[in-house]
């Protein structure tokens, strides 16, 4: 049985950073929504849990997720791929995180 320190250790390595681009700065002050990288077993339910204990006083209203495709790159004549991964766009009731607002 899990005990509530494993359990709020695993709730920190959900988020791995938020997304900060002039598209996410709109929405975190038009909406309250901001977007961050997931890890890609994470569950929507994680992630609420995750968002309200990284940032106390905030209530999760939704949770949004999708997955990140690769893309190819090419840096002159090698070829690569970005990483994959999972991003989640969180919905807040009530006050917003200014540290994320992009101020």
């Amino acid at each position: 049985m899990s005990t509530l320190r494993e359990n709020k250790e695993k709730l920190y390595d959900v988020i791995k950073r938020p997304l900060i681009t002039e598209k996410t700065v709109a929405l975190a002050t038009k909406n309250n929504q901001y977007t961050f990288e997931v890890n890609p077993d994470a569950t929507k339910v994680e992630i609420k849990q995750a968002v309200e204990l990284a940032f106390p006083g905030r209530k999760v209203k939704s949770v949004k997720t999708v997955y990140m495709p690769s893309h190819a790159k090419r840096m002159g004549r090698s070829a690569g791929r970005t990483q994959s991964g999972k991003k989640a766009v969180v919905v807040l009731e009530g006050e917003p995180i200014e540290e994320l607002r992009g101020v």
